[in-house]
Order: C-alpha cells, then structure tokens, then sequence
C-alpha cells in the first residue's frame, strides 16, 4: 500500500512539474515573440532615421552646390567690378564692399546650415528616441 501511495504522490508530482514546465515554455514562447517584435520595430526605427538623414544630407549638399554656383558667379562679377575700377581708391572701395558683402553672405550661410544640421539630427533621431520610450515603457511594465 505504500508503494501505491508513493507512486500516486510521484505521479502527482511529476504531473504537476509537467505543467509548471509547459507553462514556463509558453511564457518563454510569448517572452521571445515579444522580443522578436521590439527587435524587428528597433530595426525599422533604425532604417527610418537612416532614411530621413540621407534624405536630409541629399538636400543640404544640394543647398551647398546652388550656393557655390552663386558664390562663383558672384566672384566672376566681383572681378569684373574691380577690373572698371578707375583710381586706387575705387578699387579699394570696391574691395572694401566685396569684402563686406562676402563676410555677411558668409555668415548668413552658416547660421541658416547650422540650423539646418540641428534640425536634421532631431528629425533623424526622433524615430530611435520614440523606440526608445517604447521599450522603456515595455521594461517599466514588465517590472
């Protein structure tokens, strides 16, 4: 009698760790989906950002091309202002204002592309930052 006692409680026991077993394997199952989805949307974000900073660089090189055209086709025309100055003084009136005109076109340039730049490396972070917040928010819930 006690041998069937025991082999009861050993098949109840054994049953019982059955179960906790396949319930740890469904859960580890759904833990992996969950972090094959996270991934696979940490992937995406990581494309997109570099989707918006190719397309943002495509155009800021495109905007430094236009302004060395200008700047080029500016020179020509400097060089020939200077070259129908008629007195020492003209020409260095003439140069004074080119001059003048270059460092403020200089600056004006600069402060519009660091503008620029700044905004691109946010538009271009956002979808990371936003997988970030994601996931953090998926940590905090699991905790």
């Amino acid at each position: 009698m006690a041998t069937k006692t025991t082999s009861r409680t050993a098949k109840a026991g054994f049953a019982d760790m059955k179960k906790q077993a396949k319930a740890a394997y469904a859960k580890g199952a759904a833990t992996l989906g969950e972090v094959k989805t996270v991934s696979q949307d940490n992937v995406a974000a990581l494309v997109e950002s570099g989707r918006i900073l190719g397309l943002g660089l495509k155009l800021l090189g495109n905007g430094y091309v236009a302004e060395g055209r200008s700047a080029a086709e500016a020179f020509n025309a400097d060089l020939k202002s200077l070259a129908t100055a008629k007195s020492p003084t003209d020409f260095l009136n003439l140069q004074s204002k080119i001059l003048s005109r270059s460092f403020g076109a200089a600056f004006d340039f600069q402060s519009k592309n660091a503008e620029a730049m700044v905004k691109l490396a946010k538009d271009s972070a956002a979808p990371i930052s936003k997988r970030v917040g994601v996931a953090v928010g998926a940590l905090r819930k699991a905790a």
